[in-house]
């Protein structure tokens, strides 16, 4: 609702002194995904508190506290108010419990909604070649299906009629089981957000306890990751490694009856995990629908096996007794979890995890050190590869060269992320980067993923635009890394485009909408299209690191007026496109703010021509262009230092 994209939030007033430190951590994390360069709490007395906790030295935590004072940085609750730019009032008292998705991490839906937000955005979700045919009726629909009534029939009118419900019969571990839209197929404790904050942690523990004694299962399609306590292992809650996992797409394969219902039944299944992006094919590919929420929801929902219900009102299941659980019988009080959290978490866990942090084990130290003072590329490594960066590179740069006869090789809508534009999860076999390892004799089995293999330009280029979500209006009807190659319209693959307008000397753009290059700061988002070929993005909005990350690899951001966008000025993203006086509009000098006129040629001559702002925000980065990108200026640099 109030943006903060570029500004720092800091949060103060009488209700901070109530968050624990691990809390603010938590919400500090989150700052990308609410837009801001960083979300800081001050330094107050829970920070003291803190240090000591964990073992800081007392002279240490004292030095702390004096300066802070001294600095007029130390928060007292009812101490005078400092002065901001903008100020946003939130009383925690309205904080309700909430998910974010199904396909952003700002995209919040109170628990009481989730189902209702599901149905709404289910038509939006299917394939889309999907046959399904729409119900006639959501009320009787949601109702037949287990769901309470949304408060009256005004409410359940204003959901948008989803594909009619189908379901696939498997079986599962003995079990006969029934896949539907809706169906959790992903319960994952995961990320950094989360799993460093002792309180949700053991809430979820506690949660997991209380379920299992009252004879409650995960369910068998379900799969679940992470254990800190026995019950939860009794969930089938298995840790499963440290750092990125589900969060990022390294859940691994669905088991695969799982996956073949799936296929069949063009279904709709989710994910819920407590990370905190939720991007389009970022979680699994198969998975079109993934939700964000805290550990114990995702408990919740395990049990629960499926989306599409109000946790309020409905059962999770039916416990041993043959009575219905409810989320309220095996939620842990505030008590429970505090008194825990005092009796278990103890001031010698971080001395004695701190002491060693940087000795590494047995297999860190035991790794063979080459003694050369070059790397020892190796041939046949799928893993990692000499990238063709600095290939042909003279040792001065040239003059900055106009971009003449360009075709746009994708032409995108809002809200492109780095995972839509270099994913980082699991990499499919009919996807051009397999392609590539399969000729390289890698099994499928052996794959990795895309994250594993970024030291390897030749699965990175190949899986650029390769999201599995990315929908390219340029060929429509399809998902994936298809796009169509111009003038002569035959569709093939982005990557496989890209090498025949290179062949043909012709070089390449993006079209795009708001917020392109939102999540993860990636730098493979930008590398990838500048090995493609692209020289230019035009979007309505950027992102600001991958703006950054852009200017950083070569490659030309140029943004829209506020009142324009790619269907305003009528663009199909089929013109050849003319942008001259590059030399001129980026001439020596801060260049913030210049303007660029873009001519746009329609196949039967028609031209449209437009002005973008050249976002090239500051001199160095003006110099890092010039160079062709920061690793030639970094190289040219080192190069006359020697």
């Amino acid at each position: 609702k109030k943006g903060v994209v570029g500004k720092f939030v800091e949060f103060f007033g009488p209700g901070v002194a109530g968050l624990p430190l691990a809390d603010r951590a938590t919400i500090g994390n989150m700052s990308p995904e609410y837009g801001a360069t960083c979300g800081i709490f001050p330094v107050d007395q829970e920070t003291l508190r803190y240090l000591e906790f964990t073992g800081r030295p007392k002279a240490q935590v004292a030095l702390v506290e004096a300066y802070a004072k001294e600095q007029g940085l130390f928060h007292v609750p009812d101490g005078p108010e400092p002065a901001y730019s903008d100020t946003l009032a939130l009383d925690l008292g309205t904080v309700e419990p909430s998910l974010a998705g199904p396909r952003r991490p700002q995209d919040r839906v109170a628990l009481s909604d989730v189902g209702r937000n599901f149905l709404q955005e289910l038509p939006t979700l299917v394939k889309p070649t999907s046959s399904i045919a729409p119900p006639p009726d959501v009320r009787n629909h949601w109702e037949a299906e287990g769901g309470q009534p949304f408060g009256g029939g005004a409410a359940v009118a204003a959901v948008t009629a989803p594909p009619r419900r189908t379901h696939v019969d498997l079986k599962l571990e003995g079990v006969d089981c029934e896949l539907r839209h809706g169906s959790v197929v992903i319960a994952a404790i995961t990320s950094c957000t989360n799993t460093s904050n002792p309180s949700v942690m053991i809430a979820a523990g506690l949660l997991a306890k209380k379920a299992v004694e009252k004879g409650l299962q995960t369910k068998a399609w379900v799969k679940t990751s992470l254990a800190p306590m026995p019950a939860l292992e009794e969930l089938r809650f298995h840790l499963v490694g440290y750092g990125c996992t589900t969060c990022i797409g390294n859940s691994g394969p669905l088991p695969e009856p799982v996956s073949a219902a799936i296929a069949e039944g063009e279904l709709v299944v989710c994910s819920v995990l407590s990370g905190n992006r939720n991007f389009e094919g970022r979680i699994q590919q198969e998975v079109r629908a993934n939700y964000l929420t805290s550990p114990p929801l995702v408990v919740a929902f395990a049990l629960a096996g499926r989306i599409d219900i109000d946790l309020h009102v409905d059962p999770l299941g039916t416990g041993a007794d043959g009575k219905p659980v409810f989320l309220r019988d095996v939620w842990p009080s505030a008590k429970e979890v505090d008194d825990l959290v005092r009796k278990n978490i103890k001031s010698a866990m971080f001395t004695k995890s701190y002491a060693d942090v940087f000795a590494g084990d047995e297999r860190w130290n035991g790794l063979p050190v080459p003694a050369a003072d070059l790397f020892a590329w190796e041939a046949a490594s799928t893993y990692i590869r000499r990238a063709p960066y600095f290939d042909g590179m003279p040792p001065v740069p040239g003059p900055i060269a106009d971009i003449r006869g360009a075709r746009v090789l994708c032409h995108l809508g809002d809200s492109i992320t780095t995972d839509h534009i270099s994913p980082a999860g699991s990499i499919r076999k009919t996807s051009p980067a397999g392609g590539y390892l399969i000729a390289h004799g890698v099994e499928p089995k052996d794959f990795n993923s895309y994250g594993s293999r970024r030291g390897n330009h030749e699965v990175m280029v190949r899986g650029t635009f390769a999201n599995v979500r990315l929908k390219n209006l340029l060929a429509p009807g399809t998902e994936g890394w298809f796009t169509r190659h111009l003038p002569d319209g035959e569709q093939m693959s982005i990557y496989d485009a890209s090498l025949k307008y290179a062949a043909e000397h012709v070089p390449l753009l993006v079209l795009a909408g708001k917020e392109y290059g939102s999540g993860s700061s990636r730098d493979w988002a930008a590398k990838g299209p500048r090995l493609l070929g692209v020289r230019a993005v035009i979007a309505q909005s950027f992102e600001r690191i991958h703006r950054s990350n852009l200017v950083g690899m070569g490659i030309l951001p140029l943004q829209l007026a506020a009142d324009e966008s790619v269907e305003v000025l009528g663009l199909t993203g089929e013109e050849v496109y003319d942008l001259p006086r590059l030399a001129d509009v980026l001439a020596p000098g801060f260049p913030r703010g210049k303007q660029l006129i873009v001519t746009a040629t329609r196949a039967e001559g028609a031209k449209r021509e437009f002005r973008v702002s050249v976002r090239i925000d500051t001199p160095q980065e003006l110099e890092y262009y010039r160079h062709g990108g920061i690793l030639e200026y970094v190289l040219r640099q080192l190069a006359a230092r020697s």
